[in-house]
């Protein structure tokens, strides 16, 4: 990912105007919406290899981004998650800080740690959780830094 690549916001109106706004106000708007917190992703596509960006609502755990790719409960996983899969180097901006973060698909006792926070940061995972029979998947991102600095929220 270089500087001067395009991106591609989200095609969702309102997810491609939150996305405008956060990134004119470096977060100012944006990053707390809803009552929650919310990021930048951006992922190279896995069959255009253009960057693509959209919002999410975000955790932290130690100094790791945590999200959800629920995609409304829809009986497929989001484009960005899929995009992870086949290349797991993401940017992600909170607020007006930007990383790279490497991408990873939690398991096991940990992901049901994280699935448990994530739904009590929203708890309308849990809904969506109902509407589809795949397993939704928490995904770790994480700062490739060495500062051992927790991330801002």
């Amino acid at each position: 990912m270089t500087a001067d690549e395009k991106i591609l916001n989200s095609p969702t109106g309102w997810v491609a105007e939150h996305i405008r706004r956060y990134v004119d106000t470096d977060g100012r708007q944006g990053h707390h919406r809803w009552g929650v917190t919310t990021l930048l992703l951006t992922t190279r596509g896995r069959r255009s290899g253009k960057l693509r960006r959209t919002a999410l609502i975000y955790g932290l755990d130690d100094n790791r981004y945590i999200v959800v790719g629920s995609n409304g409960g829809s009986s497929h996983h989001p484009s960005w998650y899929l995009n992870l899969l086949a290349n797991p180097e993401a940017r992600v901006q909170v607020a007006a800080e930007h990383v790279i973060a490497t991408a990873r698909t939690a398991t096991g006792d940990e992901r049901e740690r994280l699935w448990r926070m994530m739904t009590d940061l929203w708890p309308d995972y849990g809904r969506y959780l109902s509407k589809t029979s795949r397993q939704i998947p928490v995904v770790i991102l994480q700062p490739n830094t060495d500062t051992g600095q927790p991330p801002r929220r």
